[in-house]
């Protein structure tokens, strides 16, 4: 019988034919060759592990901001819209959902289908079963191989759903291939209840978790030079946590905006009944992770300078804010994105540094923070700029000369009170103009960012620049160089999916939902003592207008999710959280603002004559007027398409 076809996932091979997308070295370097059968494919150890290598490559690339639904799809980062198609930025697929673009016609970072940006991850589904139900067939493989890759298997099978589930919420659960011979009403398969899908995937990660230690999953990676990037134990926890926690968050625990999302024969697919158990057990999912985390030696990254940097000890906070994320494979990761590189981000992320005649050296600074997350940041007293009883909030835009004690900045240069006396983080993550770069290939002194127009890191034309006046110092490596021809040299990092502090604050979070108030202090204040800030008690009891607001779950909630705010900034996490957290709705209903980037500077490094726009620069531009759709925008769309090839699909609310 002829297979009947769906356009949202490939169902069955009868021909194994594997396209495979490019990767750096590493052990997905090795691919299947096209084979008739899948006997083949399974006729050997080697055969089978390039196998489980494919099931691998079929995680979505997050190091890409093509194809990372978390980066340049909220409110983060704004980018010129009449870039495309000269952009380096590359496609404008997920700023189009950041402009209310999206389609169900043809959905821009589409990973139902494969396409408009995203790839079919249910065609990665199908290659996870694919090696389950073969991997016994190879007859030299040994039996603690076969262990570890089922768990593997396993863990990519339900990395893959979740991922789905998190886009679109309630899917269609595949913990099988459908048989070749399969009739129609077999291949139409409906969306399931969004309880049963966090279930099928809790249960699922508890299976590539089970055994003790050197049973299944390694507790960590061993052979460093050919195994990095594949799963730990530690990593499949912290997913499973990540996961328990997005499903005892309002978007999805007793939500009664989705009530009438139901499958054609009635079936409810939201559960409306707040359950407050889901909290506990996120909590409990959370500790496990870390406590198997640590146990392995994963702790907050440090950053300790070699005997080739100098360093003070504002630099040393800085870059170990920034080599969190840009040092590979440091101590704090747990999961990382080993498809793709990181350089399109860096060129992206970075502005001019260098005099002429290096300006055309492709840094193109598009992937720009907006004037909202500038705000975002706390002063240095580690409060929001709004509740800190000493900082100026009302003349936050007026000009204010940087003096000797500003170190992060240039000295004698006029830029607004918003720059001033603000958390470590604030100036490890984001650059503007007056401000100060360190990186390795030139330490003393730090490089000046003059980001007024035709100035060494400003706009030069009118396609590719910086358009809110601020630049992404946190996704920079400080080993990007660029060299005497003008050509950019960059070191390549692993994009961090998960680190340690994203778990610490994912435990906090859903402690604090339980009523345990002081537990989550403790794992806040790790991450604070990092970032070089007092305590949560001693900010807030000390500087804040609202002294007692730790000490309630409703202030304590905010808190928290400014810190994850704050911590997460400009990594993917934003656009989900605040899904996860219902407030989308109100926070991406609001104008982007940016500085004024088309006032002159010059190709100059007078601080005199810089200063002299300085005024007319530093005034706020309505960027866009962003909206944001409730319930509609909360999820994905599915396209249109598929609703008319399996009748049994129902579309999201509002699409």
């Amino acid at each position: 019988m002829k297979l009947f076809k769906t356009t949202y996932f490939i169902l069955s091979a009868m021909v194994l034919t594997l396209v495979m997308p490019s990767c750096k070295k590493g052990f997905l370097d090795i691919v299947p060759d096209n084979l008739p059968t899948l006997d083949n494919a399974f006729v050997n150890r080697s055969e089978a592990e390039k196998y489980l290598f494919t099931c691998y490559s079929s995680l979505p690339d997050e190091a890409n901001l093509n194809t990372n639904p978390g980066m340049n799809t909220g409110d983060e980062f704004w980018i010129n819209p009449i870039t495309a198609p000269f952009a380096q930025i590359g496609t404008l697929e997920p700023f189009n959902i950041a402009k209310g673009l999206q389609s169900k016609i043809s959905p821009a970072m589409n990973y139902w289908d494969g396409s408009g940006g995203g790839k079919s991850l249910w065609l990665g589904i199908r290659n996870c079963n694919i090696f389950l139900e073969n991997v016994d067939k190879p007859i030299d493989l040994q039996p603690f191989e076969k262990e570890r890759w089922i768990a593997e298997a396993k863990f990519l099978k339900a990395y893959l759903h979740w991922y789905l589930f998190r886009m679109y919420g309630p899917i269609p659960i595949v913990d099988k291939n459908i048989a070749v011979d399969a009739n129609v009403e077999e291949v139409r398969v409906s969306r399931q209840p969004v309880d049963s899908v966090v279930n099928y995937i809790s249960n699922l990660l508890d299976e590539a978790t089970a055994g003790g230690s050197g049973v299944g999953l390694p507790d960590k990676i061993v052979n460093l030079s050919t195994e990095l990037g594949r799963i730990t134990k530690p990593a499949a926890l912290a997913i499973k946590a990540r996961l328990l926690v997005t499903a005892a968050s309002p978007l999805f625990n007793g939500n009664p905006d989705f009530n009438s999302l139901k499958n054609k024969d009635g079936q409810a697919l939201f559960n409306p009944t707040y359950d407050a158990k889901k909290w506990q057990r996120a909590a409990d999912a959370c500790k496990a992770a870390i406590d198997a985390a640590e146990a392995q030696g994963v702790a907050l990254y440090k950053f300790s300078p070699s005997s080739l940097q100098t360093a003070d000890n504002a630099t040393k906070i800085e870059m170990s804010i920034r080599n969190a994320v840009c040092e590979k494979w440091n101590k704090e990761l747990l999961f990382n994105s080993i498809v793709g590189s990181t350089r399109n981000i860096q060129m992206n992320a970075c502005p001019n540094l260098f005099l002429a005649p290096k300006f055309d050296n492709g840094l193109s600074a598009q992937l720009a923070p907006t004037l909202k997350m500038a705000e975002m940041f706390y002063t240095k007293n580690g409060v929001p700029i709004n509740e800190d009883r000493t900082w100026d909030y009302d003349n936050r835009y007026n000009l204010k000369t940087v003096t000797a004690l500003d170190s992060a900045m240039v000295k004698d240069y006029l830029t607004v009170g918003l720059h001033f006396e603000r958390e470590p983080r604030f100036y490890a993550d984001v650059m503007f103009d007056g401000a100060k770069m360190y990186m390795q290939s030139n330490q003393k002194p730090a490089i000046p960012i003059y980001a007024k127009r035709n100035a060494i890191s400003g706009k030069k034309q009118n396609i590719i620049y910086s358009i809110s006046g601020y630049y992404t110092k946190k996704l920079i490596n400080m080993n990007l160089v660029v060299g005497d021809n003008g050509g950019v040299t960059t070191e390549n990092y692993p994009w961090p999916v998960m680190r340690l502090a994203d778990l610490y604050l994912l435990y906090a979070e859903a402690l604090n939902e339980t009523g345990d108030l002081a537990t989550p202090l403790i794992y806040l204040n790790k991450i604070r003592e990092r970032a070089g800030l007092p305590t949560v008690e001693t900010s807030w009891t000390n500087f804040s207008t609202n002294p007692g607001k730790y000490t309630n779950k409703d202030g304590l909630r905010e808190i928290i999710q400014r810190e994850r705010t704050i911590e997460l900034a400009f990594e993917g996490s934003r656009f989900w959280d605040l899904r996860r957290w219902k407030q989308a709705a109100n926070v991406l209903n609001a104008p982007i603002y940016g500085w004024n980037v088309d006032v002159e500077g010059g190709a100059t490094t007078s601080i005199a004559d810089l200063n002299k726009n300085a005024q007319e620069y530093n005034t706020r531009v309505l960027l866009f007027n962003q909206t944001f759709v409730s319930p509609r925008d909360y999820f994905w769309p599915i396209r249109e398409n598929n609703l008319q090839v399996n009748q049994r699909l129902v579309q999201n609310l509002g699409w």
